[in-house]
């Protein structure tokens, strides 16, 4: 099952897009570096990034090796319609922080 949802998330990948891969083996990433990942990739010409959510079980081996970096957002499990919002909001944090909004933890 891993290895057929991980190759219907590659398949749905837009082309050139960069791969976040959200595992809770990945790095834990501030707001701030988020923003900077973010900045660095629309820099380097990067205008599309997609964040593969896995299943129950987890992302497969293969969109793990494919990632252009892998996110954690904490040890513990959380819903995928959960984590969803949850990194909606990081996203608009993110965008906010790069617009030069005032933040609240600087």
């Amino acid at each position: 099952l891993k290895a057929r949802e991980a190759e219907l998330l590659l398949a749905a990948r837009p082309s050139n897009a960069r791969l976040v891969a959200l595992d809770e083996r990945g790095e834990e990433w501030s707001s701030r570096d988020l923003a900077g990942r973010l900045a660095a990739w629309r820099d380097h010409g990067a205008n599309t990034v997609a964040f593969a959510i896995g299943g129950a079980d987890g992302l497969g081996q293969v969109v793990l090796e494919e990632a252009d970096a892998i996110l954690s957002l904490g040890t513990m499990t959380w819903p995928h319609l959960l984590v969803r919002t949850m990194l909606l909001e990081q996203l608009y944090r993110a965008q906010q922080i790069l617009a030069g909004h005032p933040y609240h933890r600087d």
